[in-house]
């Protein structure tokens, strides 16, 4: 059967079983017949195949993108003759083409003597995405007076790609729509149950909310076809959660603008707002689609006469509404004014969302086309010897005078790039920064393949200390969605530089390590920028940032990212942690105190917590910095003391190497290269060249919180507080509760595992296993489930003797020679032994049954992630430590504050002694510039 026959069976099935359109081609063989087709004028297919040519084929780098341009090529220069496609037409699609082989089949033709050069040098003037070897080719025909060249590079240095596009509009109509009330995860606007269909746009595009709301959404379109549908998060944040590219993608499906006629289903621009403002990550997403994130400020805090803060009996502050924006509300944002309006009436100011370089982002599409553009820019003025003139927004760069540096700024001024201050930058300014170390995860993966692709890119940039791509998030069950992705995942990524968890030619056994634990051991250096491709991307060593899938292959093709710097908050611990807690315990009562020192005022929210936990390795300090995506931080540093951080740095190199040993490394040995990396950093600490990162005594932070560790009694567990009155107050990660509170409460499941989790953990289990079954054997009223991290962790166990007893009562033990290819629907009061993932922390493969109560060290609560709810009962996936997930398996409810105590009697639980001195150092140390 042929690729064309195949493809047409496939169209029948989607139209058929799913209502969709034909998916978007990628296949260089399948666009190979088509061409074929299409050259055959008596072929009955030849009208289908011109459509599916011409608006059916994915751009970039795409294997059908080469064979395109390529023929695109021939058109134009009258090799080929197709009546329907002119030599105009071809240079108009391959301008649509974002680069990679479009490119090349354009300076093809622009640098020849051919009658066409002059018409393809006019497009090229509208394109961004070159790369060096674009660069190197355009250099050399300038030197060698091509006349076209020299014209090429003067439009560039003047950005007129840039320059010569349509400033957005100075009014923009929006008609409202109230996605949900309350925070709205990204798990709303993209399942993470449905990750499997991120590449496939349109396909994805049918679990954004429910059906019905999609129709309402087109539905309100229609009525209003002057105006955006704003989606709207009423009493709560924007896309808060993972870090979902395809979130921002599905809302520009149904509510943004189409990209091009020549792309399917690929949009850009939406409008996204919420009453607390727009996620950070959420934010960075809706900037790389050219799209507008709102703070609408709708609800406030009430007051009383006397100026105070009115409570409600649970002691939160009330609420009341500001202004409605009810669904279906036409509301007007005046982009000169940056104020929204309702008619005239002026509502709220929103010069946030319209500050110089977002403007920017909106008129060229897109964040992607203002960094590469710039780049071009620079190299055009170079290649000229003319300087640039000023086109972009000059970054702002804020400077003051006998402050000191919090951590994130001496981190952000290390790493800086094409920095004009000589003293170093303070929060607000805008930075360029190179990016040390890249991570991506597979459920996202994909679609950050497509954005290389879409953006050209064919190899991970030189400056890129470390990259891996991992397989944890579809570890648990190697069903065929995962068999159909994740290879033609790790082979992309693989070959486009990346370490790989799975290797395509089988010489190492596959990885299903959880991407942030490897992350935080690829990470060499205390003063590194990490960008993942998941919002608990937060080592704990350097200062992390969960980006969307657009970010993260930015990252990979360039090695830089742009930011501003953030505000910082100063965390610090007085008193003694009680033998009986665990360090988790510590993280929930961190974010309970901040609320409460701050009259319930998240001042986490979007800021950089930097915390001092000097006497915790790396691998204990991530479930710190891992817990503040819950917190809603931007991210989070560790401020370690010197003899830590060498401890970490070693630990680190220990994993690289068993990496290495197992055939792990890349042709670029950059596995090796991080190992030379970490030794260069502990000579510098060791040697007193360069301590341990620390900030200054004088830094300024946005507030500064003290957790009284003498205050925490007993474990603390975050409750997505379901049967809540107040909707918006549901599903936060915001409530935290003593153990007492619950009373013997029933639990019907019980995980352990997730990033929340480390070698101890499992540990823990074991040592409480062994003094549980003093009593006799152990037997479980509730399923326990338990994932180690990483497969480097179980074979630590197993050289210890844990794994004995973790086996000796497991139930289950993972197989990996026979891995489960179907989810499991039931759950026996056993304890199961799961492959090293994400397992139920992601809920996208398998979930606890409807309607249960689960404990979990997992990370997230959000409503039908790990459980989801039946008609009689909601789901509740409450959080804690692992000893309180483990004691409440066997018991089958939680446990009074007696019992636990007992149960973990001379454990050596995660515990943790503040510094006995502030880590701050004198603010006169200079910051070393890369």
């Amino acid at each position: 059967m042929s690729y064309y026959s195949e493809y047409l069976q496939e169209i029948e099935v989607r139209k058929k079983d799913l209502g969709l359109n034909p998916k978007p081609i990628d296949s260089a063989e399948l666009l190979s017949e088509i061409i074929a087709q299409i050259k055959d004028t008596g072929n009955e297919h030849r009208e289908a195949s011109l459509n599916f040519f011409i608006y059916n084929t994915l751009p970039g780098t795409t294997p059908a993108a080469v064979v395109k341009s390529a023929f695109l090529k021939e058109i134009v220069l009258g090799n080929e003759v197709v009546a329907e496609i002119s030599p105009e037409f071809a240079l108009e699609q391959l301008s649509h083409m974002k680069g990679g082989p479009s490119v090349a089949a354009l300076l093809d033709v622009a640098l020849s003597d051919h009658a066409q050069a002059a018409a393809a040098g006019e497009v090229l003037k509208s394109q961004v995405f070159l790369y060096d070897a674009d660069y190197e080719r355009l250099a050399a025909a300038f030197k060698e007076g091509n006349a076209v060249a020299k014209e090429l590079l003067e439009s560039y240095a003047k950005a007129e790609f840039f320059t010569k596009l349509d400033d957005i509009p100075e009014k923009i109509d929006v008609v409202t729509y109230i996605a949900a009330e309350g925070d709205i995860s990204t798990d709303l606007l993209s399942p993470g149950n449905q990750s499997h269909s991120r590449a496939d746009r349109e396909l994805h595009g049918l679990c954004m909310i429910s059906p019905e709301a999609q129709k309402e959404i087109v539905e309100l379109g229609k009525q209003h076809p002057n105006a955006k549908v704003m989606l709207i998060a009423e009493k709560g944040t924007m896309g808060v959660g993972s870090s979902r590219m395809s979130g921002v993608n599905n809302v520009a499906l149904w509510a943004g603008e189409k990209t091009s006629p020549y792309i399917p289903f690929i949009n850009n621009r939406p409008v996204v707002a919420g009453t607390n403002g727009i996620a950070p990550i959420f934010l960075t997403t809706v900037g790389v689609t050219g799209g507008i994130g709102l703070d609408l400020k709708n609800w406030v805090k009430k007051v009383d006469a006397d100026g105070n803060v009115v409570r409600d009996e649970n002691g939160d502050p009330v609420l009341e509404e500001a202004y409605s924006v009810a669904t279906g509300t036409v509301l007007t944002i005046d982009t000169k004014a940056k104020k929204l309006y309702n008619g005239d009436k002026e509502l709220v100011d929103v010069s946030a969302s319209f500050t110089p370089q977002k403007v920017e982002f909106m008129k060229a599409g897109g964040s992607y086309a203002v960094t590469f553009g710039k780049k071009l820019q620079t190299f055009a003025a170079e290649t000229l010897g003319v300087e640039a003139p000023a086109v972009y927004a000059q970054a702002k760069e804020i400077s003051i005078e006998g402050q000191g540096l919090t951590a994130v700024e001496k981190i952000f001024n290390r790493n800086a790039i094409g920095v004009n201050s000589k003293t170093p930058l303070h929060t607000g300014s805008d930075v360029r920064v190179k990016v040390n170390i890249v991570g991506s995860q597979d459920t996202t993966g994909p679609m950050t393949c497509q954005e290389l692709e879409s953006m050209a890119a064919s190899t991970i940039s030189a400056t890129v200390d470390g990259a891996f791509q991992s397989g944890c998030h579809t570890a648990s069950v190697w069903d065929k969605k995962a068999q159909a992705n994740t290879p033609k995942l790790m082979a992309f990524m693989n070959a486009f530089g990346v370490i790989t968890a799975r290797d395509p030619k089988g010489i190492y056994h596959s990885m299903t390590d959880v991407i942030h634990k490897v992350l935080n051991d690829i990470t060499v250096d205390d003063r590194a920028i990490i960008i993942g491709g998941d919002s608990h991307t937060r080592m704990s060593k350097g200062v992390a940032f969960g980006a969307d899938s657009g970010t993260v292959a930015i990252a990979l093709a360039t090695g830089e990212a742009e930011m501003p710097i953030p505000e910082s908050v100063k965390v610090t611990f007085k008193g003694n942690m009680k033998p009986h807690m665990d360090f988790r315990d510590i993280v929930h009562a961190t974010q309970a105190q901040m609320l409460k020192q701050f009259q319930g005022e998240n001042v986490f929210q979007g800021r950089v917590i930097e915390v001092q936990i000097g006497t915790l390795l790396a691998d204990q300090a991530f479930t710190f910095t891992d817990w503040t995506a819950e917190m809603k931080a931007k991210a989070s540093i560790c401020i370690s003391t010197d003899e830590t951080l060498i401890a970490s740095l070693e630990l680190a190199k220990s994993r690289i190497q068993i990496m290495i040993n197992k055939g792990m490394d890349n042709e670029a040995k950059m596995l090796e290269g991080l190992i030379a990396l970490a030794d260069k950093r502990i000579a510098e600490v060791k040697s007193g060249e360069a301590p341990a990162l620390a900030p200054d005594d004088n830094a300024k932070y946005y507030a500064e919180v003290v957790v009284d560790l003498d205050s925490i009694e007993e474990p603390m567990i975050a409750d997505p507080d379901v049967n809540n009155e107040d909707v918006s107050k549901r599903y936060t990660h915001d409530v935290i509760r003593p153990t007492s509170y619950y009373d013997g409460r029933k639990v019907d499941l019980g995980f352990v595992g997730s990033c929340m989790v480390h070698k101890g953990d499992m540990q823990i289990i074991a040592a409480m296993l062994r003094n549980l079954e003093k009593n006799g054997p152990v037997t479980f009223k509730a399923p326990l489930v338990v994932a180690p991290p990483t497969y480097n962790i179980v074979d630590e166990l197993k050289a210890e003797g844990d794994w004995d007893i973790l086996s000796k009562y497991a139930g289950f033990t993972f197989d990996d020679e026979n891995p489960k290819q179907a989810a499991r629907t039931q759950y026996e009061n056993i304890m199961y032994l799961e492959r090293p993932g994400c397992n139920l922390c992601m809920g996208n493969q398998e979930k606890a049954a409807p309607g249960d109560t689960v404990l979990a060290t997992s990370t997230r609560l959000f409503q039908g992630r790990v459980v989801e709810d039946t008609a009689e009962k909601k789901g509740e996936s409450l959080l804690g430590s692992t000893p309180m997930v483990v004691l409440s398996c066997v018991l089958g409810r939680f446990p009074t504050l007696e019992e636990y105590k007992a149960a973990v009697e001379g454990i050596n639980l995660t515990s943790f002694a503040p510094p006995s001195k502030d880590l701050s150092v004198s603010g006169d140390i200079p910051v070393v510039a890369v």
